[in-house]
């Protein structure tokens, strides 16, 4: 237990916080089991280690481990939580929770056992965890920590707190808002490179390299994740690259799924599959036409990657900008809220609000005449009437 405790203290010495802090405080901490799924390299474990900083550890009460860490002393979660109760252990945080076989079992019977304890966790691989974690359904709280929205990005290179702002607030006074953002900060001059690398906190290590990883990320979760969640044969998982591939160079895609499975000699409902667990693990995301009675049981009306930043790590460093425009918009408001494809104009936000996505020089000829209307305009430090700069869409978390 004495390892565990020096190894937190080095890990807590090392680690540079980022800001993260809306997403910290809108965690209910009072839960006695928490769970935070997200992609890797999101920031799970700062969030952690934020925390932990935050209740402290001069008692010894609280205490981090990570699966990871080959110098762990107990063979089993329930053995761990045991000797941590009986010294007087109050909070157990458990990262990398998905490297450990067999783990939704003993947190439920921790659970059980200890009622004194609390116990947060958190894991990566996303499709694992959900698949996992249903017998925890009645105990487990879980939160989803996306990447960095526009605002979060700007905390970090600046170095300073950023308000938070609801969709209602924007749609009623983002003049305002905006005019009191750009008295201290010049958005669109960071607007395009958090496009491009800006989505996960591991490019304050090397913008240079942050695609590759970013492509390396892609390719565990397609050949290592995925496989571990159903049957694939290898050359399956070679042909769900190639849909990726093909998906990512004709965006925003509007699917003919039977063509793009007899392209690739895949059946139709293989395909649908994969499509089905890459939106779960955050590649894709599928878009469906509002008003659809039978929504998801149909194919999308159209496939967006998840974020700005894949566009450029699948297409060799080159994005279509009206995509990159589109998928920001779809990513920083799915989070919150339901986002499908409208009858008229580009997207239907909660089934009330309408939005058209351009440039600056964007008209509102296809949305003329419609209620609770707007254009979302790219390029644009400040909008007017229903008009809305694009970047401040990035406030939204």
């Amino acid at each position: 237990m004495e390892s565990l405790y020096s190894y937190q203290n080095q890990l807590l010495a090392s680690t540079e916080f980022f800001f993260r802090r809306s997403f910290i405080d809108s965690v209910e901490w009072n839960d006695r089991l928490i769970g935070i799924v997200g992609a890797r390299g999101a920031g799970k474990t700062t969030c952690l280690l934020q925390r932990l900083q935050d209740i402290g550890t001069s008692d010894l009460s609280n205490l981090y481990v990570t699966l990871d860490n080959l110098s762990n002393p107990y063979s089993t979660l329930i053995a761990l939580a045991e000797t941590f109760h009986s010294r007087g252990g109050k909070v157990l945080i458990l990262d990398e929770i998905h490297k450990y076989p067999g783990w939704a079992g003993e947190l439920k019977n921790i659970y059980d056992r200890f009622p004194r304890l609390k116990v947060i966790y958190s894991g990566s691989s996303t499709l694992k965890i959900r698949d996992e974690a249903v017998d925890l359904s009645r105990r487990a709280v879980v939160y989803q920590l996306q990447g960095l929205s526009f605002r979060e990005y700007l905390e970090i290179i600046i170095k300073c707190s950023l308000p938070k702002i609801s969709l209602h607030e924007l749609l009623n006074d983002h003049i305002g808002f905006s005019i009191r953002l750009i008295k201290d900060l010049k958005p669109l001059a960071y607007f395009k490179p958090y496009l491009k690398n800006g989505y996960f906190p591991f490019f304050l290590q090397s913008e240079k390299t942050y695609l590759f990883k970013l492509q390396a990320i892609i390719n565990y979760i397609l050949e290592s994740e995925i496989p571990g969640i159903i049957n694939i044969e290898y050359r399956n998982i070679q042909k769900m690259k190639r849909a990726l591939q093909y998906i990512a160079a004709n965006l925003p895609y509007q699917p003919n799924i039977s063509k793009l499975a007899e392209s690739i000699e895949l059946n139709r409902n293989s395909l649908l599959t994969y499509l089905g667990l890459m939106e779960r693990a955050g590649i894709i995301t599928s878009l469906y036409q509002s008003g659809s009675f039978y929504g998801k049981l149909t194919k999308p009306g159209k496939i967006l990657l998840h974020h700005p930043n894949l566009s450029f790590a699948l297409n060799s460093g080159e994005a279509n900008i009206g995509n990159l425009r589109e998928c920001f918009f779809v990513n920083q408001l799915a989070h919150s809220h339901k986002v499908e494809l409208a009858v008229k104009g580009d997207f239907m936000i909660d089934g009330k609000y309408l939005f058209e996505i351009g440039g600056k020089g964007k008209k509102g000829k296809q949305i003329a005449g419609m209620q609770e209307a707007f254009i979302v305009a790219d390029d644009l430090e400040t909008g007017f009437d229903n008009k809305i700069p694009l970047w401040l869409f990035g406030f939204l978390y």
